[in-house]
Order: C-alpha cells, then sequence, then structure tokens
C-alpha cells in the first residue's frame, strides 16, 4: 500500500519533531535535517516526509496530501480541521494567554466598553471570548503581537507565550492562561482507515519512547 506520507512543520518545530522520530526503532539517522528539501523520500526510511510551514501542516492532512502529520495545538484551535487527534506529543510546548499593559487589571481590562484585542489567532479568540461573555473588537496580526498594546493599537492580546520574556520585555503581564499547547500527532480520515495498521503501529511506537 506504499509508505506513510507525514507532514512535518518547519521552524521551531521542525528539529524537535525529527529529533522525535529518530528515537523510533524503525527510523534510520535523520541525516537530512539540515536539507533545504520540502519532500524527502528515500529507501531506508519508513515515511515520505513533507516539509510544511507550520500553519499548513494540518490543512495537508485534512486534504490527503498527507497521511498523518505533527502539528501545533494553536493551529487545530484555530483551524479546526477535520483531523483525527491522535496522540500529545511532548514538543512546542507553550501557552495561550491573555495578556495585557502591566498597569492594566483583568477587572479593568474586561470591564472596557470598546476593547480591543490583537492576535494571529482570530478565529479561537473570538470563541475564546463569547464562551466568556466578553464583547470586543478582534485586530488580526501577522507577527509581532506584543507592540500591539504599546503603540496603542489594542488593549490586550491573545498569544503564545513560552518564557515570557517578550511580554516583559514589552512590559506586558498574563492576565489568563486560556490552554495549553503542544504539538499533536494528527491523520488523515482516509488513512485512518487505509493505513490503519502502518498509523497505530506508529502511535505505539512513539508511545514506547515518549
Amino acid at each position: 500500500m506504499g509508505k506513510l506520507t507525514i507532514s512535518i512543520p518547519t521552524g521551531r518545530m521542525k528539529e524537535e519533531s525529527l529529533a522525535l522520530l529518530s528515537r523510533l526503532p524503525q527510523c534510520p539517522p535523520l541525516d537530512f535535517v539540515n536539507s533545504r528539501r520540502l519532500v524527502v523520500e528515500q529507501e531506508d526510511l519508513p515515511w515520505r516526509i513533507i516539509f510544511s510551514h507550520p500553519k499548513d501542516s494540518s490543512t495537508y492532512v485534512e486534504f490527503g496530501a498527507a497521511d498523518i502529520g505533527i502539528v501545533g495545538k494553536d493551529i487545530l484551535l484555530e483551524r479546526e480541521n477535520e483531523v483525527y487527534e491522535l496522540l500529545e506529543l511532548p514538543i512546542g510546548k507553550c501557552t495561550m494567554v491573555l495578556a495585557a499593559p502591566l498597569s492594566t487589571s483583568r477587572e479593568e481590562l474586561l470591564e472596557k466598553e470598546a476593547l480591543r484585542i490583537a492576535t494571529t489567532y482570530p478565529n479561537f479568540t473570538r470563541r475564546y471570548l463569547q464562551e466568556r461573555g466578553i464583547t470586543a473588537n478582534i485586530v488580526f496580526l501577522y507577527g509581532s503581537i506584543e507592540l500591539a498594546p504599546p503603540i496603542g493599537l489594542a488593549d490586550a492580546i491573545v498569544d503564545l507565550v513560552s518564557t515570557g520574556k517578550t511580554l516583559r520585555e514589552n512590559r506586558l503581564q498574563v492576565v489568563e492562561e486560556i490552554a495549553p499547547i503542544s504539538g499533536r500527532l494528527v491523520a488523515n480520515p482516509v488513512s485512518i482507515k487505509t493505513h490503519s495498521k502502518e498509523i497505530y503501529l506508529l502511535v505505539k511506537e512513539l508511545k514506547g519512547v515518549i
């Protein structure tokens, strides 16, 4: 039936993902970690690997370009792709938070009449606010979210935090921790049936090394 195709995100999760996979019994040395190739097929490699942008990995899996993929939970929360979430992975760990200037308390923030929140995750943020009955205008930004409150673009942000260093440097504080984030192994709904044996072997082996 052929090899599984696995989508692995580029960026900060790439090396973590490959390091995890390299611990599996069926995996040879992954000496192409620094390669610029976006598709890797080798005879001794148990999978065909696609290196994709972190925000696209779950979409590759949803539409069948990949059978399985490693995806950040933040992307799954934002995109709500139709994929099976198989396993939580000990990589890409951080926290989705609501953050605001040091001078603003949680009560003051949520009582603002024209609250504006900047984020890279508009869909997730909208659901988060609706669930709490909070009315706010959402400002979508691609990056440098922490810049929004200091320059007056927004009152607060919803973003990922790892060490909190960037927040502190921009005089921001965590107002509320919303959700823990880490890498997840996901599968295409069709592939989970047609490649069930291979996929569940991979899940079993991953559980063994985590």
